[in-house]
């Protein structure tokens, strides 16, 4: 498949993960922010930042040679409303990027580095491919700390426990 339609295609696959991953976000408690279930997992309000900026890095991704994780700017957000907006915003600009995109631009090399050294190199349309995948991945945890926290946790894939009519056990 040749890089134009890929990216057309995964603009796709973006578009349709971002529905689900909006109602967790808007359920947010920014004010428990700092809660986590565990010394070593990450804090609540970290892990819905991360959710809600990963669609940031496939525009980052198409658009740069690397990305440094430890001296990424990262978004601020004080409210469930400001993480729905960076998603968005996050969202259609990980879409223009990939609706952008040319054959031959996903083969050049992404390098993710730490503190500017090189943890890892791979072509540019391996790391847009797992970007979603890590999405979803994040996503998931965050509805577990959802659920420890007793917020709601909506319907992703099918219903959950939380929808209305679903009956427990069926």
């Amino acid at each position: 498949m040749n890089d134009q339609l890929f990216a057309a295609a995964f603009a796709k696959e973006l578009e349709s993960e971002a529905p689900a991953t909006l109602k967790c976000l808007e359920r947010i408690p920014m004010e428990r922010a700092a809660w986590k279930p565990h010394e070593k997992s990450m804090e609540f309000g970290y892990l819905a930042l991360l959710v809600a900026e990963i669609p940031l890095w496939i525009a980052h991704i198409i658009k740069e040679p690397e990305i440094d994780f430890v001296t990424f700017q990262h978004k601020k957000a004080a409210s469930a409303q400001e993480l729905v907006k960076n998603f968005n915003e996050n969202v259609a600009e990980a879409k223009a990027a990939l609706l952008s995109v040319k054959d031959g631009d996903l083969s050049a090399p992404f390098y993710l580095k730490a503190n500017g050294h090189v943890v890892f190199t791979s072509n540019k349309k391996e790391q847009v491919e797992s970007s979603i995948n890590h999405m979803v991945h994040h996503r998931g945890q965050l509805t577990v700390y959802m659920r420890l926290n007793d917020i709601p946790v909506p319907s992703i894939y099918g219903p959950s426990a939380d929808d209305r009519g679903f009956a427990s056990g069926a």
